[in-house]
């Protein structure tokens, strides 16, 4: 019997990815209430470890080999950091300053008010033995649950958006505005609790080289061709993703904050609707279904369920008081 090459093993995987997802969304018509991003993720958990895996564990381990998954996160990586990249450009910074008060009030009360209830449901979840690694602290624990309960998913937002139809109406923008400034802001909480003395040089030399590689890139680009630009622009994300990784950040704030100092202007809005779909169709799949691979079912009984309902009524709670309280505010 041919033993299968890796190569061999990866496109099949690819095959599985692209091909299980889409005949279940399209044969199964589940766009109104799962959209076809929803299904991948999904499938991504059906296909993973927890459950076809468990039930067919050959299946897993011949087709998810660990060279096929670390085959599959650079094709993840490299998606997911492209998705943000243009999500930072589609950031209007202008818009962000003219408008300042009304950004600074939503998007600080949609971030303050899930990170708050969120930890107060952290800080309950400590009172029971389990729910912490051993060498994380409390604080850690409380702040980073808290912050994934207020974090906004812009992939998601931002396929969501374009389904309806808003992404480019002024309702779209303003949401992206805020979750963008969002997602900046929980990138620092994100630092912050990452945060090690043994890496607060590396952090500090990529802000400083950071600000002055961003005066380099802008005047470069404002003085070549578009046609140039796309090129450049791609270098220039990959630097960004590599100096925050070192730095000991994420390489997905490098992605995002590359994007965002570069302006829209500079591109062609229909090339970059293009490019975003492209991004979306070819490689954003391989994204979505790794994350549902990576969900392992050991759970640690009905306790686990009660958590999720806590933290989910956290996070949706506290974001829809913090938006009702800013346009309170803003009235």
């Amino acid at each position: 019997m041919h033993a299968m090459t890796p190569t061999e093993v990866f496109l099949l995987a690819m095959l599985i990815i692209f091909s299980v997802p889409y005949l279940v969304w399209r044969l199964g018509r589940t766009d109104y209430w799962a959209p076809l991003v929803v299904v991948q993720i999904f499938g991504g958990i059906l296909l993973g470890p927890g459950v076809l895996g468990a039930l067919f564990p050959d299946y897993y381990a011949t087709i998810f080999t660990p060279a096929t998954i670390g085959s599959l996160n650079g094709v993840a990586w490299w998606a997911v950091m492209m998705f943000v990249w243009v999500a930072g450009i589609e950031l209007d910074l202008g818009a962000a300053w003219r408008h300042r008060r009304e950004t600074a009030v939503t998007a600080g009360l949609a971030l303050a008010v899930p990170l708050a209830t969120g930890s107060i449901a952290a800080a309950l979840m400590l009172r029971y033995p389990g729910w912490a690694g051993v060498s994380g602290a409390r604080w850690q624990v409380v702040l980073g649950i808290g912050m994934a309960c207020a974090v906004t998913a812009l992939p998601i937002l931002v396929l969501f958006l374009e389904k309806l139809e808003v992404l480019r109406e002024p309702i779209g923008q303003r949401i992206l505005r805020y979750a963008s400034l969002d997602d900046i802001a929980i990138w620092g909480v994100l630092a912050l609790i990452l945060l090690d003395w043994e890496r607060v040089g590396r952090q500090a030399g990529f802000l400083i080289g950071f600000a002055v590689a961003t005066l380099l890139i802008r005047r470069l680009m404002a003085r070549i061709p578009e046609r140039d630009r796309w090129y450049v622009s791609l270098i220039w994300l990959a630097g960004c993703g590599f100096a925050a990784d070192w730095a000991g950040l994420h390489f997905m704030v490098g992605a995002f904050l590359s994007g965002a100092v570069l302006d829209a202007k500079w591109f062609d809005q229909v090339r970059m609707d293009d490019f975003r779909r492209f991004v979306l169709l070819a490689v954003m799949p391989v994204f979505f279904l790794s994350t549902g691979l990576k969900t392992q079912w050991a759970v640690g009984g009905i306790a686990v369920f009660a958590a999720a309902a806590l933290l989910l009524l956290a996070s949706v709670g506290g974001k829809l008081a913090g938006v009702h309280a800013a346009g309170r505010i803003l009235k």
